[in-house]
């Protein structure tokens, strides 16, 4: 009986420790759904700066952006093929910048910083895709700007409405199908850790909170990030090139002003999206400069935004025109 007893006992005690066990292990798997950001590390005097600053570059991209997309739209005259590109341009900069600079903002004044895993995840992917389908319409802009300059005679049989389109959704669906391996191939990873080592959620983040073996994650982000570049960097230096040659070649006053015109602009942006891109990148693989890196990135996405309204809206003739028209329809009216 005795022994009856005691087994009975051992019995109750093992389940009674299985179930904390179970109930230990389900708190910690609440705990790592909830993650941490560690944001910037700044003093109190400038956390309020630094709130509005971004504050006003967010209002400055929404307006602008906005604004060019409902002028787009709203204008029949403007419903050509490059114009088409621009809008691709800007909802890709108002999807971008939305899905980043408001929790930013509100991590930069709040002294609590979670998010939910889900949460950061949706945001790591919009974040990427931004990046790519940024890199992909720009390789698409160029490639007008080459057939235009190039080939006035035949430019609108070659950038019909129906080829920008078919472009467009290609420059889209590789960029989401490319995103969804990166971060489909992160989420599948279990965690050990909570705390993101960033001021925002992207990939590289979000594998770093696993224990266990990311070579699969490195080595298919390594190809992610060369096909990218080097699909964006070649496509960008031939069409370049090309244009070059061909101004040498015709030696045409009117033909190099019309390419440094429209090229310039293009080029400048290009090159802040894709070197702010590079330091991003590079300083994951040092961890001793994070307020660089964070830094790198929110350039990377504010900066090209602000400026790709102004510069295309300005240097573009027919937008530029439609432009000052409302603005003189509307001061006349005052």
């Amino acid at each position: 009986m005795i022994k009856i007893f005691v087994q009975e006992k051992e019995t109750e005690y093992s389940k009674k420790f299985f179930i904390k066990l179970m109930e230990m292990e389900s708190n910690m798997t609440v705990s790592l759904d909830i993650l941490e950001i560690q944001g910037f590390d700044i003093s109190p005097e400038f956390t309020y700066p630094l709130f509005f600053l971004l504050l006003f570059f967010y209002f400055t991209l929404l307006f602008s952006n906005i604004g060019v997309l409902i002028l787009i739209i709203t204008e029949k005259s403007l419903h050509q093929p490059m114009y088409i590109l621009f809008c691709n341009l800007s909802v890709n900069d108002l999807i971008g910048n939305t899905v980043l600079l408001p929790r930013l903002m509100a991590h930069i004044i709040s002294t609590e910083r979670f998010i939910t895993y889900n949460q950061c995840a949706v945001q790591a992917f919009y974040s990427h895709t931004f990046g790519s389908a940024s890199h992909m319409i720009l390789i698409i802009m160029a490639i007008d700007r080459y057939v235009a300059i190039c080939h006035p005679l035949r430019y609108s049989s070659i950038m019909t409405t129906k080829t920008v389109m078919w472009l467009s959704a290609t420059a889209w669906g590789v960029s989401l199908l490319l995103v969804s391996v990166l971060i489909g191939l992160t989420v599948r990873l279990s965690r050990c850790r909570s705390v993101i080592q960033n001021a925002y959620c992207d990939n590289a983040s979000l594998f770093k909170l696993s224990c266990d073996n990311v070579s699969i994650n490195n080595i298919y982000g390594l190809f992610f990030t060369v096909l990218l570049f080097s699909c964006s960097i070649g496509g960008i230096a031939v069409t370049y090139f090309r244009i070059a040659l061909n101004c040498w070649i015709k030696k045409n006053k009117e033909l190099n002003s019309k390419a440094l015109q429209t090229c310039a602009s293009h080029l400048v942006l290009y090159l802040i999206m894709l070197w702010s891109g590079f330091l991003t990148i590079i300083l994951h693989r040092f961890p001793d400069y994070p307020d660089l890196r964070k830094i790198a990135y929110i350039l990377f996405h504010v900066v090209p935004a602000n400026l790709n309204p102004l510069i295309y809206g300005m240097q573009t003739r027919s937008l530029r025109d439609k432009i000052f028209q409302i603005l003189k329809r509307k001061v006349t009216a005052n």
